[in-house]
């Protein structure tokens, strides 16, 4: 039974270009079919999202204790012992500070964090330290105060930046706030500025004064320098938070944040969150969807959440925080040593471009060095056409291609030891990806079939594909703080899959679905692809793997289209309606679904829509353009750009064979087809600019240059009767004297 099932489904002799038979004529609806089942399983995939309650209890006041710049490695159980014993007892969390603004400085933390979303005090660029907050404060009446500046803040956020932020929003959301220190002050202002109650410092005795508003703030300082400096001032907002403690009233809530950085390097900080409802456990949110991560926007809906109020959901950007179970008891086991991620995803920012503009580079030389090889591969007519290339060099350059390919997925794999904590991490990182790259490329040179014409690709799409879904399986933890993942630090993406990922994914994906599909009928082609595709859709759009709405929609376009053109032939008008009819399927299907959902807990795409019915979508449309334009100048753009020259070369020149490559192997150019519709409509719709197409190129360009270069060989056979060989002329003299010798005497052959 199971030699005829493989027999029906193995490819046949029948060529590519021969015509397709009567009967099989007949099944010609196949790939359409299929393409709806993509289009249904994807939608399947995307369906149900997981969902975080908040925590059960509630609280009848709540006190945010912010220092700008408190990060995890200023705790100390003996040189800060309220600090220790609040991260002991609460729930913890690395605290993503991003706002408005380039630099997250003092005076936009603080304002970040009354909007409830990203905001920004000067919107001037900062060099080096940033400044102290100063605002400009007025006390008429010695119980409030005004921030006359306030008003002009709140109209450059409306006009100049594309959130849709509202400082003040939060104390909007109350009857009276508390605040103490000018930070606090900017924090707990309402839109017009006003301050319900105002102390410059924190009294001889506070006790009272918590209770006076449902919601108290407190600026601890600033945490600046390093060395014995830093930890006077760490140390003298431990003494301040530990009168705070002692003067909270009954039934509160304490929130401990590093609200801010103090210069222009980005880091991430302290999150605490202790009261009824918060102890222990980490701090995650469905912002973050990773337990251990929080937004600075996260903090405004958790404050209300807590006191059981509505949160304005059209004015806030983050989500309500919640509190899950399993960390370690020691702040030092949970958030220090290996665990450190503000350490670890310091050190991937400083050294991600470098690795890419690397990779640009060297795959550029390779290029360079395949070109001449392809134009001494192609047979030449003439009598001067060049001898072939010696064949050790051209193992050589194929050697080159596939450690090429792998580089991306080797520094995947190279994140899974703490490289990081090397006193040269760039090195250590630099060493342990060669060696990986080197072991992969070895294995792949070495495999039993490497001489077969695809098995090359196959071996290293398989392996590519196969790091990033293990990684999507696991929780993601090689991409989180990664050099070929994303930074927490960057406030983009905290878990599933990222913009190298993506690419690195569905390119894979997509060259094995091809491989696979030249093994069978044609007519079994789409089955194929629509089986790896729709397992890649569902891994990049589901909420528990890649949590990618968006990417998922644009891998099922790009399944779409390549299932419809695998079994060869253009994309013609009919298989392109169905691709499209398939692909506004999964859309509409998943952004119904996503917009029955409470807007909470909608993805991108349904707060998108929500947006586009209640005309306020501007914003969001100018969110992900201001995106796309920042990821323009990444190193992976190069990558995507060569990328585009090399196949337009090995296509559109006399020397290339990428022509004959879609004629032996049309699966190929249905694979590239598709992982182009991908690429184009994540970076598009995304805001990822070029970014996913870079990561996709960096891994596909070389495996079609290399079954390039091996077809190219194979039909330039320039195997020569005994006695006979190139010579100067090349291979067209030898043909010449062939053929002179074929008509002067019988039974001579052509090679």
């Amino acid at each position: 039974m199971l030699r005829r099932l493989l027999a029906a489904v193995r490819r046949g002799g029948r060529p590519d270009s021969a015509p397709p038979s009567r009967s099989r004529r007949g099944r010609a609806w196949v790939p359409y079919l299929l393409v709806v089942l993509a289009a249904a399983a994807s939608l399947a995939g995307l369906t149900v999202g997981p969902r975080a309650g908040a925590p059960g209890d509630t609280a009848d006041y709540v006190i945010v204790a912010g220092a700008a710049g408190l990060r995890w490695d200023d705790l100390d159980p003996r040189r800060t012992p309220t600090l220790w014993r609040e991260a002991t007892q609460g729930s913890v969390g690395w605290l993503s500070v991003r706002s408005a603004h380039h630099a997250t400085c003092p005076s936009d933390g603080w304002l970040t964090l009354g909007a409830g979303n990203y905001a920004v005090w000067n919107a001037r660029r900062v060099a080096g330290q940033c400044p102290t907050v100063a605002p400009t404060l007025e006390q008429p009446d010695g119980i409030g105060a005004n921030l006359p500046e306030l008003g002009g803040v709140v109209r450059a956020n409306a006009e100049r930046q594309p959130y849709g932020a509202v400082p003040g929003a939060l104390a909007e959301s109350v009857r009276c706030t508390v605040a103490v220190g000018p930070g606090a002050a900017v924090a707990a202002a309402r839109p017009y500025g006003r301050v319900d109650r105002y102390a410059a410092e924190l009294p001889d005795d506070p006790r009272g004064l918590f209770t006076q508003c449902v919601v108290s703030m407190v600026d601890l300082g600033s945490i600046t320098g390093s060395g014995a400096a830093r930890e006077q001032q760490v140390a003298a907002a431990d003494a301040t938070l530990a009168r705070v403690v002692a003067a909270r009233p009954q039934r509160s809530l304490l929130v401990i944040a590093g609200v801010s950085d103090t210069d222009t390097a980005s880091r991430l900080h302290v999150a605490i969150a202790e009261g009824p409802g918060w102890q222990g456990g980490w701090l995650t949110s469905a912002g973050t969807g990773r337990d251990g991560y929080l937004q600075l926007v996260d903090l405004a809906p958790t404050i209300l959440t807590a006191l059981g109020r509505p949160v304005p959901e059209k004015l806030f950007n983050g989500r309500t925080a919640t509190t899950v179970w399993g960390r370690p008891a020691s702040p030092d086991d949970a958030m220090l040593g290996d665990h450190d991620a503000n350490r670890r995803a310091g050190v991937q920012s400083g050294i991600a471009d470098i690795f890419f503009t690397g990779l640009a580079a060297v795959q550029v030389a390779i290029f360079l060095l395949v070109v001449p090889l392809m134009m001494r591969a192609r047979r030449h007519a003439g009598p001067t056409g060049p001898a072939s290339p010696p064949r050790m060099l051209v193992l050589a350059v194929e050697v080159l291609l596939i450690a090429a390919a792998l580089v991306i997925p080797a520094a995947l794999l190279a994140d899974a030891l703490p490289w990081w904590r090397a006193g040269r991490p760039g090195i250590a990182f630099t060493l342990l990806t060669g060696v990986v790259t080197a072991l992969g490329t070895a294995a792949v040179r070495f495999a039993p079939r490497y001489q077969r014409t695809l098995w090359p690709m196959g071996l290293v799409a398989a392996s590519a594909a196969v790091v990033v879904g293990v990684d999507l399986l696991t929780g993601s933890r090689l991409q989180l703080n990664g050099v070929a993942g994303y930074s927490a630090i960057e406030g983009a993406r905290y878990a599933g899959l990222g913009s190298v990922g993506l690419g690195v994914f569905v390119a894979g994906a997509l060259a094995v679905a091809a491989c696979a599909a030249q093994w069978v009928r044609r007519p079994w082609r789409p089955v194929i692809v629509v089986l790896v595709g729709g397992v890649t859709v569902i891994m990049v759009g589901s909420p528990y793997l890649g949590a990618d709405p968006v990417g998922a929609i644009a891998v099922t376009a790009g399944v779409c289209v390549a299932a419809a053109i695998s079994t060869g032939g253009w994309l013609t008008f009919p298989r392109f309606a169905w691709a499209t009819v398939a692909g506004l399927a999964v859309t509409i299907g998943f952004a119904v679904l996503d917009l029955r959902r409470p807007s909470q807990e909608q993805g991108s795409l349904g707060k998108f829509l929500t947006a586009l019915l209640d005309g306020t979508a501007g914003p969001a449309i100018q969110r992900a353009a201001t995106s796309s334009g920042h990821a323009l100048d990444s190193p992976l753009t190069i990558l995507a750009l060569v990328g585009a020259l090399m196949l337009a070369f090995s296509q559109f020149s006399p020397w290339g064979g990428l022509n004959r490559v879609f004629g032996l192997h049309p699966a190929l150019r249905a694979a590239l087809a598709g992982t182009t519709v991908t690429v184009v409509l994540a970076g598009i719709f995304g805001g990822a600019a070029f970014a996913v197409a870079g990561a996709a190129a960096a891994v596909a360009v070389p495996l079609f240059v290399l079954t390039t270069l091996r077809v190219l060989e194979h039909a330039a056979d320039r195997t020569r009767p005994e006695g006979e060989t190139d010579g100067p002329g090349g291979p067209g003299l030898s043909m010449r004297r062939d053929r002179a010798d074929k008509t002067g005497t019988e039974g001579a052959t052509v090679p």
